[in-house]
């Protein structure tokens, strides 16, 4: 029997997931100049140590005072970070979707999956390509002791807030042990610590650790971070006319929309491995 006649509908609305990288753990700015989008660098902040200095004149009355000690300088490094460019394109019959539509279809889809793609984006090209691997020889921890591991080495290496980096399919895992609490007036997660925590569904995509070695099956990886700070470029449709989208020997429409990003953070990254299937 033939398929009785549907009527069309508008489709379901999507909202991105609350705790991503664009949400309120990061900060996030809109920028205009192009040239902080073709990539940036900065001086480091806070990862290097503030030292207690002992007078050597001030010694117990049976001691002699000591050599004159020598106070520690260090030398601020230099970061930098690359651009990232994220499109979402539509492809139509020129009978099936008009230019505007099909503008219309691509920034939609850039609005619910941008963030998920800006995530896989950081994920591969800083995180696993900068971090340190804490995971023991005997193998994944649990995702306490995992989180443990990782502020321990943050608290060493900056001392400031950072920024826990979790896949989305690990995140159930951490309210059991109440890892994470949420903040309800910065709308943020936390942990215990302090530090603010990103469930990506671009992390859970991706799920590998230092390298890109991807997680064994039943486990995961997580990273911490220093904050992260982000650069969004303005939003381009591409072709910016109508009959530029028209390819005329097959009279099918192409229309996308691009954007670029500057993702940062500072000083260590470190990664561990955790076990989310005992």
């Amino acid at each position: 029997m033939p398929a009785p006649m549907r009527k069309y509908i508008p489709p379901i609305d999507g909202v991105p997931l609350p705790h991503g990288i664009l949400n309120a753990c990061t900060t996030v700015e809109d920028v205009g100049d192009v040239h902080e989008l073709l990539g940036v660098e900065w001086r480091a902040l806070g990862c290097c140590p503030v030292h207690e200095w002992k007078d050597p004149c001030l010694t117990p009355d049976d001691e002699s005072p000591g050599e004159p000690v020598e106070k520690a300088f260090c030398r601020p490094g230099i970061e930098h970070a690359d651009p990232i460019t994220l499109y979402a394109g539509t492809e139509c019959s020129t009978f099936g979707l008009s230019y505007e539509e099909a503008v219309e279809h691509a920034r939609a889809t850039m609005d619910l999956g941008e963030q998920q793609g800006l995530e896989a984006a950081f994920w591969s090209n800083h995180l696993a390509e900068n971090a340190v691997d804490l995971t023991p020889e005997a193998g994944p921890l649990s995702l306490a002791q995992g989180v443990a591991v990782l502020e321990g080495c943050l608290a060493e290496s900056y001392g400031g807030v950072g920024t826990l980096h979790v896949p989305a399919g690990a995140a159930a895992l951490l309210g059991c042990c109440n890892i994470l609490r949420e903040d309800p007036t910065a709308e943020s997660l936390r942990t215990l610590t302090g530090n603010c925590a990103i469930i990506g569904a671009g992390y859970s995509a991706m799920n590998t650790g230092p390298g890109g070695i991807p997680a064994a099956p039943g486990t995961a990886w997580l990273y911490i971070s220093g904050p992260v700070h982000i650069l969004r470029g303005p939003l381009l449709t591409i072709p910016d006319q109508p009959g530029a989208s028209v390819n005329i020997r097959t009279n099918d429409r192409r229309a996308l929309v691009e954007r670029t990003y500057i993702a940062r953070t500072t000083c260590t990254v470190c990664a561990v491995q955790v076990v989310t299937c005992p």
